[in-house]
This record gives C-alpha cells, structure tokens and sequence, in this order.
C-alpha cells in the first residue's frame, strides 16, 4: 500500500467519525428538543403555537392568501409541529443508522427507536398541567418519523450517487 493509500484511509476514517458523532449529538438533541417541548403546561404550549400560527398568517397574508390564513388553526399548528420535530428525528436515525451499516434489515431500529420517542413524549406530556396524551399524535409522531427516513433514504441515495460520479471522473482522469 502507498502512503497516499493509508493517508486517505485515515482521512476517510476520522470523516466518518465526525459525522458518527456530528449525528449522535443531532439526534440527541432532537430528542431532547421534543421532551423539552413535552415538559411544558398546556398553557405555554398553547402560548408557543399561538405565536407561530400568529406568524404563519402573517406570512399567509403578506403573500396574497388571505382565506388560507383565516384558516389556519392552533390544532393545525400543533399538529404540524409534531409532525415536523420527528421528521428531523427519522431523518437524523436513518442517517445515523446507515453509518454503522448500508444493509436495508437494520431500517427497524430507526423505526422502532422512532416509536419509542413518540409514546414516551405523550406519556410525558400526562404530568404536565393542562397535557394530555393523544393516540392520534402518536400515529402523527410516526408519520413523520416514516417521512423523514424516506427523505433520509433519498438523501444518502443522491449523495452516494454524487460519489461514484466523482470517483469515476477522478479515475478517468488518473488513466489520462
């Protein structure tokens, strides 16, 4: 082996470490993220999604969309907030779980780990004043979990393939 050979191999190798860790310390912080949202009184939760909603019409309006605006509920709000907080969890598991392996069976532990996140954050929501736990914001949490590994998936797809192009051009140009 050439030592520029075992030189990229140590590059390659402390790259992938930094993103192992990059995607260990986004996904605990997502889901720190969740319970911390988890953890607060009806009230402020309510107080929070007012604010966005708030928002949202604001820029509803400002682009011309006046009825979609008048709308738009706090429960859509909410809801789309679940949505999107396990989104970025499906998509930070995936990636973090086809680190340690590119074959297609391991898909269940994002997935389960994913579940798990969405039960315990309803069941934390039940000590908090004014929270309740909801089902349906289960199947919510999942949906977005599902997405955001498909998005995932897609993304380590396209970013595989820009590789190989690269790879292959760089060969070509080596045999030049």
């Amino acid at each position: 082996m050439h030592i520029k050979e075992v030189d990229s191999i140590n590059r390659n190798y402390r790259i992938y470490s930094v993103l192992q860790f990059v995607l260990a310390v986004a996904i605990f912080g997502t889901v720190c993220f969740i319970f911390s949202n988890s953890m607060r009184t009806g009230a402020d939760s309510s107080g929070m999604s007012r604010a966005v909603q708030d928002f949202l019409q604001s820029l509803l309006r400002r682009l011309g969309h006046p009825a979609a605006a008048a709308r738009l509920t706090e429960h859509m709000v909410r809801k789309a907030a679940h949505f999107c907080e396990y989104t970025m969890e499906g998509f930070f598991l995936l990636l973090g779980t086809r680190l340690f392996t590119h074959k297609l069976r391991f898909l269940s532990w994002p997935v389960l780990l994913g579940l798990l996140t969405a039960l315990c954050d309803e069941t934390i929501q039940l000590f908090y004043a004014g929270r309740g736990s909801s089902v349906t914001d289960v199947w919510i949490d999942f949906a977005g979990v599902l997405t955001g590994m498909a998005l995932a998936m897609a993304f380590a797809v396209l970013v595989e393939t820009l590789m190989r192009r690269t790879r292959r051009r760089e060969e070509k140009r080596g045999r030049h």
